[in-house]
C-alpha cells in the first residue's frame, strides 16, 4: 500500500524524475504552455507553483534558488523579468491544467500546462468581466441600453421621414402626369 506517499514517482528514479521536471519547468516558463501526460502535468504544477511564488520577491537569493531548481538561466531569467510581475498579485494557482483526451499510440491522457495569466482566450473574457454585471429579473422585464435607444430613435425617424416624402412625391408626381 502507498500510506503517505504523495509523490508520483512517474515510473523513474529519482535523477531522472528530477531531470524531467527541470526540463518541463523551463519549456513551460519558455513557452507558456505545453502538452504532456496528465500525470506529467499534475506533478510540474507541484513543481512550478512554488518557484513562481519565490520568482515574486526579486532578491539574488530567491533567483539562486529558483535557477537550483531549473538548471536554465534563460528559464530563470523568463521567470523573474516576465512571468514573476505578471502575477504578483495572484495569491496562487498559477498554472492552468487542461485535459485534451487520450493520445493514440498508448493511450495515455494528454493534457495541456499553462500559466493562467498568459492565454489571451481567457484573459479578454476576465477583463470583460471584472466590469460589474447589471441584474435583471425575467419578470421585471430588462431595461434599454442605450444603443437599443438610439436604434428605435433612429428606426422611429425613418417611419416618419418616407410618409412625408412619399406626400410630396405625390403631389409632384401628379402634376407631371398631368404635363406629359
Amino acid at each position: 500500500m502507498r500510506h503517505g506517499n504523495k509523490i508520483n514517482h512517474l515510473g523513474r528514479k529519482y535523477g531522472h524524475r528530477s531531470a524531467l521536471l527541470k526540463n518541463l519547468s523551463s519549456a513551460l516558463f519558455l513557452h507558456k504552455r505545453i502538452e504532456t501526460t496528465v500525470a506529467k502535468a499534475k506533478e510540474l504544477r507541484g513543481y512550478v507553483e512554488p518557484l513562481i511564488t519565490k520568482a515574486k520577491e526579486n532578491t539574488t537569493h530567491s533567483r539562486r534558488t529558483a535557477f537550483s531548481y531549473l538548471q536554465d538561466k534563460f528559464a530563470t531569467k523568463e521567470l523573474f523579468d516576465v512571468v514573476a510581475p505578471k502575477v504578483g498579485d495572484r495569491p496562487g494557482g498559477y498554472t492552468r491544467i487542461v485535459r485534451l483526451g487520450q493520445r493514440l499510440g498508448d493511450a495515455a491522457e494528454m493534457a495541456i500546462i499553462e500559466l493562467v495569466d498568459f492565454n489571451e482566450t481567457y484573459t479578454s473574457k476576465t477583463t470583460k468581466s471584472a466590469e460589474p454585471k447589471k441584474k435583471t429579473r425575467r419578470s421585471g422585464g430588462a431595461k434599454k441600453t442605450e444603443k437599443a435607444q438610439v436604434v428605435e430613435e433612429k428606426v422611429e425617424e425613418v417611419k416618419t421621414e418616407p410618409t412625408a416624402e412619399t406626400e410630396t412625391t405625390t403631389t409632384d408626381e401628379t402634376p407631371e402626369k398631368t404635363e406629359e
